[in-house]
């Protein structure tokens, strides 16, 4: 009998966590690394959210706690979404989980049976597939090129939905790429969506407050209310506070809904951590002063690299809407030969090199499902992105 389940053989281990911790290994062994993989603001959480988090232990708020979220931080979530989104939500429609990805992987396996499609615009997330696969569905990816920004079309959306459909998930600002759907962008989706009534919808927006110029961020049940009785809207406390290792996601839906990810979450994790849950509730409801700080920060890391990776030889590197990341083409590099010997022949074989040779890591673009391209997250220093462009474009001239 083999010990291995066949579920387990349809997945693949994170390509963003292998990049962060091939890189790690390199550094400890000495190696000069810039890591550009990571998709973690390097801010320190705000003040006020640790001295609530310190609070909760002070206090003995370390028990377990209900399964899907404590009271206050289930009224924080909604007073949250009325106040970012226009959405009317109470108690009993919110989730609470140890990051985005549970409460993502909590509602694809209460929903998804053998044979149920999953419509996944790339480039994607690296796990949205694989927890598609995980919850016995499959799934669907619609492919959006450079040329429309990385943002599907309604085209895109009619010709990838079947009867089969059960999901479209969604992510703006997107990672990889930043990109984010305007109002009028997404409305024409959302029309699409009101056409196949058996489709839900499944948002990431986990970016939300990270965005930048005069980008203004909506979520597909703001824009179109009729689809609020199959939207999950999912985000997240991980990016905008800085927050990322308290392992806080959420999400609001449908009370059956709710209900069934309840459900999977008490027979895997239970509740999430009760201190992280308290400190929180002080970021949704506490001051939000350093998010447009931060965002300035990132904004003029974005403008710089994206600079820096149009002046490299051979690359072409739009200029995304939100997040941190940036997502360049290096369509013009495969077939040529790096100053070590590699042969470029794909995005793949790219970022192994720059590893290799200039001690820069990124992430392939065929972990994001389209190609030839490479992310690059901007959430660290003005030096270290400074220097890793300087190494990438050394690198790119010295192809041949």
């Amino acid at each position: 009998m083999k010990l291995l389940s066949d579920t387990l053989a349809r997945v693949k281990p994170s390509p963003t966590i292998a990049v962060t911790n091939k890189a790690a290994e390199m550094k400890a062994a000495g190696f000069d690394v810039i890591g550009l993989g990571a998709g973690e603001p390097d801010f320190d959480t705000p003040q006020h959210i640790k001295d609530a988090g310190i609070a909760a232990i002070n206090s003995g708020k370390t028990k377990y706690t209900a399964v899907d979220g404590i009271a206050e931080l289930k009224q924080a979530i909604c007073a949250k979404f009325k106040r970012d989104n226009g959405l009317d939500y109470t108690p009993s429609q919110v989730s609470v989980s140890s990051g985005g990805k549970q409460v993502l992987y909590n509602a694809l396996m209460a929903t998804l049976n053998e044979g149920d499609e999953v419509v996944i615009p790339a480039p994607y997330w690296v796990s949205y597939p694989d927890m598609v696969l995980l919850a016995g569905g499959t799934p669907v990816v619609a492919e959006a090129s450079i040329q429309t920004g990385f943002k599907l079309t309604a085209d895109q959306l009619e010709a990838a939905i079947t009867p089969k459909t059960k999901w479209l998930i969604f992510n703006s600002p997107s990672n990889p790429t930043g990109a984010g759907y305007t109002w009028e962008e997404l409305k024409m989706l959302t029309d699409v969506l009101m056409r196949h009534p058996h489709v839900w919808v499944m948002t990431d927006d986990m970016y939300e407050h990270l965005f930048y110029d005069d980008f203004k961020f909506c979520t597909p049940a703001e824009v179109e209310p009729r689809l609020y009785d199959r939207t999950l809207t999912v985000n997240g406390v991980s990016k905008a506070y800085a927050m990322t290792g308290w392992r806080i996601g959420y999400a609001a839906g449908p009370e059956k809904l709710i209900a069934a990810m309840r459900k999977v979450q008490s027979q895997s994790t239970s509740n999430p951590c009760s201190i992280s849950q308290y400190a929180a509730v002080e970021a949704l409801n506490g001051t939000h002063d350093f998010v447009p700080v931060n965002n300035k920060v990132f904004q003029r890391r974005r403008d710089l690299v994206v600079k820096m990776l149009n002046d490299a030889d051979g690359i072409s590197c739009p200029t995304p809407d939100g997040a941190f990341y940036v997502y360049p083409s290096i369509a013009e590099l495969i077939g040529k030969t790096s100053a070590k010997g590699t042969t470029i022949s794909d995005d793949e074989t790219f970022a192994a090199a720059l590893l290799e040779e200039t001690g820069v890591a990124v992430v392939f673009g065929a972990a994001f499902g389209l190609s030839p391209n490479f992310r690059v997250s901007y959430a660290t220093s003005d030096e270290a992105l400074l220097e890793a462009c300087t190494r990438i474009q050394t690198f790119c001239a010295a192809l041949t």
